[in-house]
């Protein structure tokens, strides 16, 4: 069962590309001047990399099965499981991380903003795709 498709509109796409790059660049600014070893550093930033990666699988595999698109158990399973080990792991490490509760809920707010807003590009990158295929008259418009 194929979807018809809406593309969205150009103040949603700039807003949750804004979206994205304000998490993940306030992120990683907030690493850069933290007062952290190197390897905790690197452990939060990896876990912001796997995180966005494992958002979207997550958007892309329960997008597809809801149109049909064949997604194997594993991966869907997969998907699942990491972005949970993720926010697991970010949880953990902020709450032992040596740092101040402002501090603390500051990256835990940037890395869900991230995660939240990689799946929406994610959803806008696929409608918007999934629109320019469809012949104009099969497009669903919004009623006004």
């Amino acid at each position: 069962m194929n979807l018809p498709y809406r593309k969205p509109s150009v103040a949603f796409i700039g807003a949750s590309w804004t979206a994205l790059f304000a998490g993940a660049l306030t992120f990683c600014i907030g690493l850069w001047n933290a007062g952290m070893v190197l390897n905790e550093k690197a452990y939060f930033f990896t876990l912001l990399m796997y995180g966005l990666f494992s958002a979207v699988s997550v958007q892309k595999s329960v997008r597809d099965r809801l149109e049909r698109i064949p997604v194997t158990n594993i991966y869907y399973g997969l998907s699942w499981v990491s972005l949970a080990l993720c926010l697991l792991l970010t949880s953990i490490g902020l709450w032992n991380a040596g740092i101040a509760l402002a501090e603390k809920g500051f990256y835990g707010m940037a890395y869900l903003l991230s995660l939240f807003a990689a799946i929406t590009v994610q959803k806008n990158t696929r409608d918007s795709v999934g629109a320019a295929e469809l012949p104009e008259d099969t497009l669903v418009r919004p009623q006004l």
